[in-house]
């Protein structure tokens, strides 16, 4: 998931070209494809066994249109461009000239992205519904169509957002880290975020092989937390042919600094206990196995809703 591109001054969203192009040459390197998106949606209920690299652009800033975008056509690699039709057209950001070249190429796909952008799970359900509404009657009026898939804004959401999104669209997008299989939810699919930060090349080689860490089932379902909610109680159900299941490794960011949550087994259930609240805005967990030499990961995203 990419945001900026060489715009330097936001480092927390940005990734300098130079840096982006030799991420595009490891892929390659690794002889991996690039996932088209229109065959991501058909192929997701039955793919095939074969890792492909799916690039994502959030926002569709101006930085994408003008740094990224010659170089992915030049290259041909295709993408999803996540949209939030209320910024479209102002300082910074693409107009919709120019998200329709990116919708007429044979590369880019345009995905839902809300209309404001706003922290969307703070709003009452009506204006949340709404606010999708609106962007969505944006994209008919320019696209002809609605996009079949959405990008959660910040990755927040909750089980009654999740459930519209998932009676609406085919596919939707988190900002939680991980590799996505045919078991993940396919309404809270995880993206390895990119960033100057997170982005040197040493991470990106090693996150580019992960393997995807399967699960069954991950409780609990609702990921905005109340405070009568929080720490939640957090169990993955494993499948019972997961090899090496005892080296799973787990992190999170409770209490406000990242460290070991107290784990216990029960035949393919993982009970994680967290030492501390998770602190507002957003908890996370990311689970790392080393299965034979391989790694494998998973990562879950929570909304803490302040007191």
């Amino acid at each position: 998931m990419y945001h900026r591109f060489n715009e330097n001054k936001y480092p927390s969203t940005n990734i300098r070209m130079n840096v982006f192009d030799q991420q595009m040459l490891i892929i390659k390197d690794l002889d991996y494809k690039f996932y088209n998106p229109k065959r991501f949606l058909n192929e997701f209920e039955n793919p095939k066994k074969e890792k492909k690299i799916l690039i994502t652009i959030d926002d569709g800033f101006k930085s994408f249109y003008t740094e990224a975008w010659p170089y992915l056509k030049k290259n041909k690699i295709p993408f999803i461009l996540f949209v939030s039709t209320e910024p479209i057209g102002k300082n910074g950001y693409m107009n919709w000239d120019e998200i329709k070249e990116i919708e007429n190429s044979d590369l880019g796909y345009i995905g839902h992205h809300s209309h404001t952008h706003e922290y969307l799970i703070d709003m009452n359900y009506s204006e949340f519904v709404n606010d999708i509404e609106t962007a969505t009657k944006i994209f008919k009026e320019n696209l002809g169509y609605n996009p079949e898939i959405f990008s959660y804004p910040f990755g927040e959401y909750s089980k009654e957002m999740k459930d519209y999104i998932s009676k609406n669209f085919k596919i939707g997008f988190g900002q939680h880290s991980g590799v996505i299989d045919v078991n993940k939810d396919k309404y809270e699919l995880p993206r390895f975020p990119i960033n100057e930060k997170y982005g040197n090349l040493k991470r990106f080689k090693s996150l580019i092989q992960y393997k995807p860490l399967e699960y069954k089932d991950l409780k609990p379902e609702e990921k905005k937390l109340e405070i009568i909610d929080n720490p939640p109680k957090v169990t993955v159900e494993f499948f019972s042919e997961q090899k090496n299941i005892d080296n799973i490794t787990c992190y999170s960011n409770d209490g406000g600094s990242w460290k070991e949550p107290d784990m216990h087994f029960e035949k393919n259930f993982l009970h994680i206990k967290f030492k501390e609240k998770f602190l507002p805005r957003r908890g996370r967990i990311n689970c790392s196995l080393n299965d034979n030499g391989q790694w494998r990961w998973f990562g879950t995203q929570f909304t803490v809703i302040q007191d």
